[in-house]
């Protein structure tokens, strides 16, 4: 038996990854029962989409897709003329490869996947990561035949889709299996050692890089780790570091610092919640300000409405960052309640709800 889908997801690693992740997910479960299943993704050479969906192994068809405006313009004409031809594209490439749904995770480019696909009758899975919904998913909800979420709470959003199934947000496998002794002991620290550990994602944050250098500064006898982001990484005069912070510009196993750190300094993205989650790390969670409608904070407030993390503006960062970092280093019982509340909202078996949805759709 063979099984055939198109995945959809752009823009952002935060849109990417998890279709990637979904991907992997539906290929490694079909091929464990014998079955055949062939995958492919449709998306923009230009964006970060053709970097990342090629370097996890899969064929990626290049579409046209331009964003649309918060308000009418010229830009707005533009936007419609590439979806017509994105839409005109996506409809050849649904007739020649016949795929039995086509999965979208967010971003403008799965408009003319997911409406093309709708037209043409096949099933169409949502999937919406963040605690608040971007434009684009709130728009393609309607035409949905399956939306996942990766927060609770948000079905109001989704009133017109045909059926909404909370699945949490798929993340590394890596971050399932860790513990924060083995994890300690990876990265060589002592029972005496504090760690902080901080990333502000594969592009990095300034705000919490700024912070974090001054914070280390006041508690010299913590060791500090930052992984700066690779934009961000030029910026560092290392000459002039505190001697107890390691900047790095990108972090291979971040599962290991998330879970050793006696606090944990990060973006509020849905993946990073979802890895918090799992991890069960004691987190401060300091949101990009600038995130479509503000989603990252409404993220962040999934996890402290419950004590499972503290959420931080970013404008009042450079100002509290450390006297959160020193309430929480001298209050172990503090940080093992916010450890404990975040590893209550994980979702272990992601992928395996992500596949029981669309098998159940697809019998249908």
């Amino acid at each position: 038996m063979s099984h055939r889908f198109i995945v959809v997801g752009g823009g952002t690693s935060g849109h990417i990854n998890p279709a990637i992740t979904i991907a992997d997910a539906l290929k490694k479960h079909y091929l464990s029962k014998g079955e055949e299943c062939e995958i492919i993704f449709v998306g923009r050479n230009e964006g970060l989409e053709g970097e990342l969906v090629p370097k996890a192994g899969y064929e990626m068809r290049n579409i046209v897709a331009k964003p649309f405006p918060m308000k009418p313009s010229m830009k707005l004409v533009k936007a419609l003329k590439a979806l017509s031809a994105g839409r005109k594209q996506c409809h050849s490439i649904i007739d020649e490869f016949k795929p039995d749904a086509v999965i979208g995770t967010g971003g403008y480019v799965c408009a003319p996947l997911l409406l093309e696909a709708a037209k043409m009758k096949v099933p169409v899975v949502l999937h919406e990561a963040n605690a608040f919904p971007g434009r684009a998913n709130r728009l393609l909800g309607n035409k949905a035949t399956l939306v996942l979420t990766g927060f609770q709470g948000i079905e109001s959003s989704f009133k017109k889709a045909k059926k909404i199934v909370f699945t949490g947000n798929p993340i590394r496998s890596t971050m399932k299996n860790v513990n924060p002794e083995k994890s300690r002991e990876i990265l060589g620290l002592t029972g005496e050692d504090k760690l902080v550990f901080a990333m502000g994602g594969s592009l990095g944050a300034q705000t919490i890089n700024e912070s974090v250098v001054n914070a280390a500064k006041k508690f010299p006898n913590v060791k500090f780790v930052l992984g700066t982001g690779k934009q961000q990484s030029k910026n560092f005069d290392k000459a002039n570091l505190p001697s107890n912070l390691t900047v790095m510009e990108y972090i291979d196993n971040p599962q290991d610092y998330l879970c050793a750190a006696d606090v944990s300094i990060t973006r509020a993205g849905a993946v990073t919640c979802a890895e918090v989650a799992a991890v069960g790390s004691c987190s401060v969670f300091i949101p990009y300000p600038h995130a479509a409608h503000d989603h990252q904070t409404f993220n962040a407030r999934a996890f402290a409405d419950v004590n499972g993390g503290i959420l931080l503006p970013d404008s009042e960062a450079s100002e509290k960052l450390e006297g959160i970092i020193s309430d929480l280093l001298e209050n172990t019982e503090k940080r093992y309640l916010l450890r404990s509340n975040a590893k209550k909202l994980a979702v272990y078996d992601c992928d395996e709800r992500i596949i029981n949805a669309i098998e159940e759709v697809l019998v249908k």
